[in-house]
């Protein structure tokens, strides 16, 4: 049996990580942490799990594996203290606001002797990895391009922090573009080497972070990518808009919609998602407590993880300069 816990609440994914591990063979869920009293509060008005004030505390009740939720500043800290105690890592993304603290994560994992894996479920996704295999197998020919958007509704309806430039490190950019590099990088086996960016608020102006942007992303193949990271789904949309790709290649394109299984009804006063393809989520989850029992390698690790956020600090750097800028 695999102890598991999870270590705050303040991240959208929290609760559906809790469903995940409900569901999950051969797991018992130790509790969860949250350092806030107002979230800690209200997570225990929808939830029936031990519940701790410290994160300290949880560790000390006896987990195995643990899931971070905090907000993306607070990754280090928690990190630390859970590469300390030998307890094994899934963390949410992106790995930190900065390249120093998501290095300084991958290294205390490692001299730990922990598993750190980065919260990329588009991994697991049938689509997505039904992809891998047409790049690999030549079905398009020669790589030449992409283009990606993930595209969302602003997060701020869920938490406030998620537009927070210190607690979350940035707006649309760090959200939406660590998961398509994340893929471009597996798809390409590549690595990117040079970032234009430009970014906007005509969206929420009202916000301290941008809401909008258009990334584009040289790899060191000579391939290029293009990426529309914006919060530009309206309120009462249900879910974050989904993730799309076109791959072009010098015999053909293929396009694939990562969320196409769905059903969208929504108003701006109602709205409902209802999915009957597979859940990423729970596949992530499933891959992860079988890592941390050894039955397999990780297909995901905390260094894909520092590379996607190495790609989005690069975009706000570039978005200073207004040019491009190496990674």
């Amino acid at each position: 049996m695999t102890r598991v816990g999870i270590f705050g609440v303040a991240h959208i994914h929290a609760d559906g990580y809790l469903a995940n591990l409900e569901s999950a063979d051969h797991v018992k869920i130790v509790g969860v942490s949250e350092t806030d009293d107002v979230l800690r509060r209200e997570w225990a008005e929808r939830h029936t799990e031990p519940i701790f004030a410290t994160h300290e505390a949880l560790i000390g009740a006896g987990v195995d594996a643990a899931i971070v939720c905090t907000t993306t500043n607070e990754h280090l800290a928690v990190v630390e203290q859970l590469a300390a105690a030998g307890v094994h890592v899934l963390c949410e993304k992106p790995l930190a606001t900065t390249v120093e603290d998501s290095q300084a994560i991958v290294d205390v994992c490692a001299a730990s002797d922990v598993l750190l894996m980065t919260a990329f479920p588009m991994r697991f996704n049938p689509s997505l990895a039904a992809g891998h295999v047409w790049i690999d197998e030549g079905r398009i020919g020669e790589i030449l391009a992409f283009s990606g958007t993930n595209q969302g509704r602003i997060p701020t309806h869920y938490a406030e922090w998620f537009a927070d430039p210190i607690a979350a490190g940035g707006g649309a950019v760090m959200d939406h573009v660590v998961h398509l590099v994340d893929i471009l990088r597996w798809w390409t086996d590549s690595e990117p080497v040079e970032v234009y960016a430009l970014t906007n608020r005509i969206l929420h102006p009202d916000v301290a972070v941008e809401t909008g942007g258009m990334v584009t992303v040289g790899f060191g193949n000579g391939v290029f990518a293009t990426i529309d990271c914006s919060w530009s789904r309206p309120d009462g949309y249900p879910t974050w808009g989904g993730l799309t790709i076109e791959a072009v290649g010098a015999g053909g394109v293929f396009t694939i919609d990562a969320f196409a299984e769905r059903l969208d009804v929504w108003s701006h006063g109602d709205a409902m998602w209802t999915d009957w393809g597979s859940d990423a989520n729970e596949a992530m989850v499933d891959h992860f407590i079988g890592a941390v029992r050894g039955e397999h390698p990780l297909a995901v690790t905390g260094v894909d993880g520092l590379r996607a956020t190495e790609v989005a600090l690069a975009a706000y750097r570039s978005v200073a300069a207004g040019q491009p800028v190496e990674v």
